[in-house]
């Protein structure tokens, strides 16, 4: 059944919470709020992201995304995207608390409007701040494990590098570079934010070591969003499989896969 939530007991575990499901989903670039609602129940995914800006926080009577996730069912990850500064993010974070919306808060920083990379120096900045203030704070981040590790050391409870730049769709890009954070990244979860397209993409990340994935325009931009929701659910949790059951050597020649001991010549 689409979207049916799985009793797993491997799962996601960040600042102590559990979720079911190592997808994380968006709100933004549906063609409707409700494809977006059934494209989040298809997932399977329990974790939503939402942009702190694009919902309507002074006029609760007037028609919102958030009258389509049921929070039941979804946790609400609020984000700063759009925010350019440590201080702009910084006071999002706030209001996204002071409404009601969660005190964890999906880091972004930008520090390039066209590529939308982050601006690190005041990623890392925004995370101490908020982390002192009792945030739960999960940066969007490069794949530089440098950085990776001043955001740990600034109390950041995940880790999440980008793929690809945000909405690009062009997959995984630096696979060694996600293989080196996999491998020295412990003590948080390592989730993989940005550039996935297409299932291959998120089942390769998981196949890496990722945690999870967080993902919005490869499924809302879709010409079968719900469908594309769906595979990207089943390509998570292949792609985690994948990874715990440890995949077998690449070799150059070929190995029989039938042993020749005993074959009648």
């Amino acid at each position: 059944m689409r979207g049916e939530k799985k009793e797993m007991t491997d799962q996601l575990t960040i600042a102590g919470r559990q979720f079911h499901s190592r997808l994380i989903v968006g709100t933004g670039k549906y063609r409707s709020f409700q494809e977006m609602a059934r494209a989040h129940q298809a997932s399977g995914a329990d974790m939503v992201t939402v942009a702190v800006r694009r919902v309507n926080l002074s006029d609760r009577t007037k028609e919102s995304l958030l009258d389509y996730i049921d929070r039941k069912n979804f946790f609400i990850l609020p984000n700063t995207a759009g925010c350019y500064t440590a201080d702009e993010a910084v006071r999002t974070a706030r209001l996204g608390r002071e409404v009601g919306l969660s005190e964890w808060v999906k880091l972004e920083v930008i520090g390039d409007e066209q590529t939308l990379f982050p601006d690190t120096e005041a990623l890392i900045s925004a995370t101490k701040t908020l982390v002192k203030e009792g945030f739960v704070v999960l940066p969007y981040t490069n794949d530089d494990l440098i950085v990776a590790r001043k955001l740990i050391d600034a109390g950041a409870s995940a880790v999440m590098p980008l793929g690809a730049p945000i909405g690009s769709g062009m997959g995984i890009q630096n696979t060694t570079n996600l293989r080196i954070l996999r491998e020295r990244i412990t003590e948080v979860p390592l989730i993989v934010d940005a550039g996935v397209g297409t299932a291959s993409d998120a089942a390769l990340a998981m196949e890496l070591g990722a945690d999870g994935v967080l993902m919005n325009t490869a499924i809302a931009g879709a010409q079968d969003s719900i469908l594309m929701a769906e595979a990207m659910g089943a390509a998570v949790e292949a792609g985690r499989k994948a990874f715990l059951a440890g995949r077998i050597e690449k070799k150059l020649y070929a190995t029989a896969s039938s042993p020749l001991a005993g074959v009648v010549r």
